[in-house]
């Protein structure tokens, strides 16, 4: 895979597809990696020229000394579409991911075509809830949270059908590098884009898992009334819904990231 020096880090990316269409940039969760997209691939490379890569810290990218902030890793993402020579983009981030894609919405509305924001919140958790778990990370290292994460990214019905799978992401969370996975932890402990969000004004498709007790589909609610004209579905999945939802999920993507027009008002489908 190639990987690119931006913003004083190397990147790790791919991008492949419909070489003639706009390029769908694809986020990646907090302690994932651009694997947690695979699923989404062959549909997705028809219709776009997909741009995956790993965020600081995680998978094959750089893990440069933390604490990161949300400006940072938006500036990554712009660096990296800079050095392919990409202008604009629909940008599609997960949980992190969909954090990443608030800040650019904000910070960098003439770059994004569209943005689609999946499985997060304006502010996700609290002080708290990060302090702890960076706790942990510094204790055990990312497997010593393994269990646990698995158990609120997948409902229980997924997890007894589908155990390959499960046992396929929980290797992808112990694989993350510690540092990383705590610096983009004390970012997101740090972020509230509750107020600014109510700035965007880029066409916004929010997915949220009923079962997901992280970033709830009330936290998706609250983002999609927050930005003019966004649109919010409901899957039944918990967090890591392109996964355990994956037709599903991969069709609202394509749809709304292929459609030439926004939706009009804010909508709802379950």
């Amino acid at each position: 895979m190639p990987a690119g020096q931006v913003n004083g880090a190397k990147i790790n990316y791919e991008l492949a597809g419909n070489a003639k269409a706009r390029v769908l940039v694809l986020s990646n969760s907090l302690g994932t990696n651009f694997f947690m997209w695979d699923a989404q691939l062959p549909a997705l490379q028809e219709n776009f020229r997909v741009l995956r890569y790993d965020t600081r810290g995680h998978g094959q990218s750089e893990v440069t000394h933390g604490p990161y902030s949300f400006e940072q890793l938006g500036r990554d993402v712009l660096a990296l579409a800079d050095s392919l020579e990409i202008d604009t983009f629909v940008f599609c981030g997960l949980s992190m991911g969909g954090v990443i894609g608030m800040w650019l919405g904000i910070n960098a509305p003439d770059r994004v075509q569209k943005l689609v924001l999946c499985s997060t919140a304006a502010k996700i958790g609290n002080a708290d809830t990060w302090n702890a778990r960076i706790a942990a990370l510094r204790k055990g290292g990312a497997k010593s949270i393994s269990a646990g994460t698995m158990e609120r990214w997948f409902t229980a019905r997924f997890r007894e059908r589908h155990p390959q799978t499960v046992e396929r992401i929980r290797h992808m969370v112990e694989s993350t590098s510690a540092e990383g996975y705590i610096a983009c932890c004390e970012a997101l402990r740090e972020a509230d884009f509750r107020e600014p969000i109510a700035q965007i004004r880029t066409p916004t498709l929010v997915i949220s898992g009923t079962h997901d007790p992280a970033t709830t589909p009330q936290d998706g609610r609250f983002i999609a009334a927050r930005i003019p004209g966004a649109r919010f579905v409901e899957l039944d999945a918990a967090h890591i819904l392109n996964i355990e939802q994956q037709e599903r999920f991969t069709k609202e993507v394509s749809q709304f990231c292929s459609s030439p027009e926004s939706a009009k008002g804010s909508g709802q489908s379950m």
